[in-house]
């Protein structure tokens, strides 16, 4: 993932916080020679005190053998993502239909070790984080080896802990562009208001206002 100065986060914390609100993504391993790579969607906990994100997956999963041969593994989240038309894009210079357009995103990539979970307590207790994650408030039975409901039904899944060993985050919101052209392309998202506008125009102001306060990590 190609991350410019101008899209970098503009601190550890940044990519953090967005992190935690952002849950799901895509876990890509290696397929075996000649295949191509390995694409799971899940949910996962990722716990920054820790420094990993733990999940689980059905034990026939084909994802397995691709990680008892190579467990260096990428956890992929991408959202909040928006097209920008070309003319909201065009510098004070130019005539709207020249502005090129472009996309905004948020990213985060986990470079991980997967570590195979499959101790009956230790998946239980996994499960167990999860579930703490994913229902704060409750209303479950806890997840234990030898009760019911999910005693019996641990040994149809493998839980995965992914020791994270390397974060490459990018938030891409128009960085590049002068602070009147961002604005104008600010206004746009919040007069077009359509899904994923509201989400990007805040990146794009936070952002701003980082720079503004000398905190953001490159200029154009």
């Amino acid at each position: 993932m190609l991350i410019h100065p101008w899209d970098a986060p503009t601190d550890d914390v940044e990519w953090q916080r967005w992190l935690a609100a952002h849950d799901f993504g895509q876990l890509a391993a290696n397929g075996m020679p000649g295949e191509p790579p390995m694409v799971q969607p899940l949910h996962f906990a990722y716990d920054p005190d820790r420094g990993e994100a733990v999940t689980h997956l059905a034990r026939p999963n084909p994802i397995w053998g691709a990680l008892a041969d190579r467990p260096t593994v990428l956890l992929s989240v991408v959202d909040d993502y928006v097209f920008i038309p070309g003319p909201w894009q065009a510098t004070e210079e130019q005539p709207p239909e020249h502005g090129v357009p472009t996309s905004f995103y948020a990213a985060v990539q986990l470079t991980c070790t997967a570590h195979v979970v499959d101790d009956p307590e230790a998946k239980a207790a996994l499960l167990q984080r999860q579930m703490g994650h994913f229902q704060p408030d409750g209303g479950s039975a806890p997840v234990t080896a030898d009760r019911a409901p999910y005693g019996r039904l641990l040994s149809g899944i493998r839980g995965l802990r992914l020791e994270v060993r390397e974060v490459r985050a990018k938030f891409k919101y128009g960085g590049k562009r002068s602070e009147s052209v961002q604005q104008r392309i600010s206004e746009r998202l919040a007069e077009r208001n359509a899904p994923g506008d509201t989400s990007a125009r805040t990146h794009q102001q936070r952002r701003l206002a980082a720079r503004a306060a000398g905190t953001g990590t490159g200029t154009p």
